[in-house]
């Protein structure tokens, strides 16, 4: 007789029980393997998908320092929103230098590319951008005035392919910084590039304010570059200050403007920081860098699906600092108030910006 056929009936039930649990076991952590596998790789996808490289097209109206720092913000911003060149994001970037045919002609090629998102830099380039293409995401990184420019129908409800940020300047608050530094003055002459859109919209908007204010407004609008410099000879002899709006034409001109200012000690207030980092005396505005860096976050929130450009406000700056050139102003005999200088960036003295 056998050692199995010597066991009890209990003993032969322990033994049943335990070979079942074995079987139990064996099932359950097959399945918990072929879970931990499955979740493996749902969570490699997962990482694959988040590490996917965005392709994003920049174009650049021209270049000049206030367009060039926008170019930067968008770059730092869309690095700030979690897309990095050469990690996670491929960017292209092209400069039309002030040709709209060349502008016509890039924004093609970019298109062709099929990026993920494009950014239009000032608006010639936006809006050769938008004639392009009306599906692929478009963000306008500063335009004055998207809805004169006819990219968007609104900047609340843009409800289209194309959001972003609006570099409009505080004119009021502009104006009212050249009257506390030129106490004086009675008269204000606008210069401006008669084919900008952005730059008549704000020329219409600083003469209305500057008449409220009792200064005599008289407007200089010059066709291209080769008239700027007999220009402001002209209104330097006709007004107390001159006045210029984000203006592409007139900033990439700007030695030249404060050249022939200077040679007749006339005041040059302007709406943009790096303008008077070129030589003009103050403004009061957001630094160009901020409208390319906020450009840049927007991009960045479209491109990880959090938001879309169609129901995403233009974004509006308010306020901004004051930008004083020091040596500007003492050049042109121009006393700071206390008031103005202890909260301004200076720039143009020992230790200063310049």
């Amino acid at each position: 007789m056998s050692e199995k056929e010597h066991r009890s009936p209990s003993t032969l039930v322990t033994a049943a029980v335990t070979a079942v649990a074995v079987v139990v076991v064996g099932v359950a952590m097959y399945f918990v393997g072929e879970h931990s596998v499955k979740s493996a790789a749902t969570n490699t996808a997962s990482t694959a998908q988040t590490q996917k490289v965005k392709k994003v097209g920049i174009l650049q109206t021209m270049s000049h320092p206030a367009l060039d720092q926008i170019h930067q913000g968008v770059i730092d911003g869309l690095k700030k929103g979690g897309y990095v060149e050469g990690k996670n994001l491929e960017v292209t970037s092209m400069n039309g230098e002030g040709d709209q045919s060349k502008l016509a002609t890039m924004s093609q090629q970019l298109v062709n590319k099929k990026p993920d998102a494009l950014c239009g830099i000032a608006t010639g380039a936006t809006q050769a951008l938008a004639n392009t293409t009306k599906d692929i995401p478009i963000m306008l990184g500063a335009v004055t005035d998207p809805v004169a420019a006819g990219v968007v129908k609104d900047l609340k409800h843009p409800g289209g392919n194309i959001t972003g940020v609006s570099n409009v300047p505080p004119l009021k608050a502009q104006l009212e910084l050249a009257k506390k530094l030129l106490p004086k003055a009675k008269s204000v002459g606008f210069l401006y590039n008669s084919d900008e859109i952005n730059a008549k919209s704000q020329v219409e908007h600083a003469d209305a304010i500057a008449k409220k204010m009792g200064l005599q407004t008289k407007r200089f609008a010059v066709p291209t570059s080769n008239e700027i410099a007999q220009t402001v000879q002209i209104m330097s002899d006709q007004v107390d200050f001159i006045f210029i709006p984000n203006d592409n034409a007139i900033a990439n001109a700007m030695p030249t403007v404060t050249q022939e200012a200077n040679k007749k000690h006339e005041p040059v207030i302007v709406a943009a920081d790096t303008m008077v980092k070129q030589g003009a005396v103050a403004t009061i505005a957001p630094s160009q860098y901020d409208f390319g860096l906020k450009t840049g976050e927007m991009m960045a929130d479209v491109l990880s699906g959090k938001t879309k450009t169609a129901t995403t406000p233009v974004y509006v700056f308010n306020g901004g600092d004051v930008y004083i050139n020091k040596k500007e102003a003492d050049l042109n005999g121009i006393t700071v108030p206390d008031s103005v200088m202890k909260n301004a960036k200076v720039i143009g003295e020992e230790g200063s910006n310049k």
